[in-house]
């Protein structure tokens, strides 16, 4: 087959879905099909083109399964600004549509486009790409948007509510297949659609490179370079957002002052809590890591938290999970019961999943993992055994290439 694929990321941008649609391409090319990627210059791990990138308006590069075009994002400085985000994910779709029209050749039909969201955009270019090709259009979706930004209160406009809600409805109906990564999403995606246009949704999961990420000594390098000793590490790895409760951190960072709590990543409400940070000597943050240290980065924590706002566990999965669990250390999940990540720890008894927002219930959580080096051991161990039996790239791929022979 010949596959478009339209994605906002893709290495060696850092972003986690940047990783996940690389390796997707990678596993598919494998697999003997010619893939044509139109994606940005890479510019998420500062909001801004990275150096040695920043003179290219577009780039085209031949690689052995196809091709990669990438595309100016237009990021702007403030990530909180909507407006200018707006614009330049705008910009960068029709960028992306010029680009995916003639990947591979002016006049080459694709058998099938792949279109990733966010940005919502992406579904417009990707039915005019997929039309241009003649070809039906798969739009994989990694968050529900725009639910989970009216529900933690980063949209209130209701002219732009109603904008967003359009394209997303717009986007689901002109697609041949929607792709969701858990079943909650799933759900979310057919409850926007006719009940006759529900078979068109699927569930397929992001997967980890267990090959890639494996259990490693806790007293890692990086430990060092942050000046961590060998005491308990509270790990948080990730984007640093509104959806996101990582103030429980620093209420549990207060009651255990025996523990260190790394925040590591970057995001819109970063600053801020750098700022409620001070004065608590056993708080730390780090910054994004090449996808090469990736492992110990994870092997630092001796616990990691997934944490994530009420009422939006059905609009968006921490992919990090399935990492986590790959490098065989426990999880607390301070997440909406009933939903996928506390499925993923309840069937592999890797870890705690507890009510979200509840400074309380958390703080017990993280307590009883501080206290006992034997269970977080176990369940290290119990999360590495499943992810290695449930979430492998071979098994998306095959996913993806049966769905799509399937259209």
């Amino acid at each position: 087959m010949r596959l478009v694929v339209l994605c906002p990321h893709f290495e060696p941008d850092t972003a986690p879905t940047g990783a996940v649609m690389t390796r997707i391409v990678e596993e598919l090319a494998a697999r003997n099909h010619r893939i044509d990627v139109v994606t940005a210059l890479p510019w998420y791990r500062n909001h801004a083109i990275e150096h040695g990138w920043r003179a290219r308006f577009a780039r085209l590069d031949q690689t052995p399964w196809g091709s990669i075009t990438r595309v100016n994002p237009f990021p702007g400085g403030d990530k909180r600004n909507l407006v200018r985000r707006a614009l330049g994910f705008g910009g960068f779709s029709v960028l992306a549509s010029i680009g995916g029209v003639a990947a591979g050749g002016w006049f080459r039909r694709a058998d099938a486009v792949i279109a990733m969201s966010p940005p919502l955009t992406m579904g417009v270019t990707g039915r005019l790409v997929a039309l241009a090709h003649h070809s039906p259009l798969v739009f994989n979706v990694q968050d529900v948007f725009p639910d989970a930004a009216v529900r933690t209160g980063v949209i209130t406009d209701r002219r732009v509510i109603a904008v967003a809600s359009w394209l997303e409805r717009f986007s689901y109906r002109r697609s041949a297949a929607v792709t969701a990564l858990s079943e909650d999403l799933a759900a979310n995606v057919r409850a926007k659609l006719p009940l006759h246009r529900a078979a068109t949704v699927h569930m397929i999961p992001n997967f980890v490179d267990t090959d890639l990420i494996r259990p490693a000594d806790r007293m890692t390098p990086y430990r060092a370079e942050l000046g961590i000793g060998d005491e308990p590490v509270v790990l948080y790895a990730g984007n640093i957002g509104f959806s996101q409760s990582l103030e429980l951190m620093l209420t549990a960072a207060i009651r255990f002052p025996g523990a260190t709590f790394l925040i590591n990543g970057e995001g819109s409400m970063r600053a801020e809590l750098v700022g409620r940070a001070a004065g608590l000597p056993n708080v730390r943050f780090g910054h994004y890591v090449r996808a090469d240290r990736l492992g110990a980065l994870l092997a630092t924590g001796d616990i990691h938290v997934v944490p994530l706002r009420r009422g939006l566990a059905n609009v968006s999965v921490p992919s990090k999970t399935y990492s986590t669990l790959a490098a065989g250390r426990p999880i607390v999940a301070a997440i909406d019961s009933g939903t996928e990540v506390p499925r993923i720890l309840a069937a592999s008894n890797a870890g705690l999943a507890i009510e979200p927002d509840d400074a309380e219930e958390f703080v017990r959580a993280i307590g009883d993992l501080v206290a006992d080096g034997a269970r977080r051991q176990a369940m290290g161990e119990a999360g590495r055994r499943w992810v290695e039996s449930a979430a492998s790239p071979a098994a998306v791929a095959q996913a993806y290439e049966t769905l799509i022979r399937g259209l």
